[in-house]
């Protein structure tokens, strides 16, 4: 049965889809996607309309391209829309990561509380737990990159995975 990973940010089109492709371009070059069902979701609905969610905010794009994620079917973001994060959802995954403390305290809300201890940032996992910064107000899209990056390879060690 494959780890379920949801990632979590305030309106699913920066930091949560850039997380999802950019685990996805991981496991695929690591040969482990089969180990893993990634996805992405929203805390608010500002960026869902009418029941369809924006699609990934073209500066949040560039920066995967630019890192060369997108080119096969597997991280392909072109169809990724924003939803929401969902009851259900706590069920479903294993992990829903967030990108900070905030995206947490909604997503308990949302989720109906963490009772198994599912919720948590992504970078808690790293040497130096902190939020993600997000780009929709800094505009740094690199950095962000690089923080979700250091979060995403102590999230595969602390799952027993020796990322490149």
């Amino acid at each position: 049965m494959p780890i379920k990973v949801l990632f979590i940010c305030h309106g699913n089109i920066c930091r949560s889809p850039m997380a999802e492709f950019m685990m996805k371009d991981i496991v695929e070059k690591m040969g482990i996607a089969d180990d893993f069902y990634i996805a992405s979701a929203a805390t608010s609905t500002e960026e869902i309309w009418n029941g369809h969610g924006s699609p990934v905010y073209p500066p949040a794009q560039a920066e995967l391209k630019r890192h060369g994620i997108g080119r096969t079917p597997y991280t392909d973001f072109s169809g990724k829309h924003a939803v929401q994060v969902t009851r259900a959802d706590y069920e479903t995954y294993d992990y829903l990561l967030c990108a900070e403390s905030w995206n947490i305290k909604n997503t308990m809300r949302l989720t109906g509380g963490d009772p198994d201890g599912k919720i948590m940032r992504l970078l808690d996992f790293s040497d130096r737990p902190r939020d993600i910064a997000d780009p929709w107000y800094t505009g740094v899209f690199d950095a962000t990159y690089r923080d979700i990056e250091e979060g995403l390879q102590a999230f595969l060690k602390h799952l027993g995975y020796k990322p490149s």
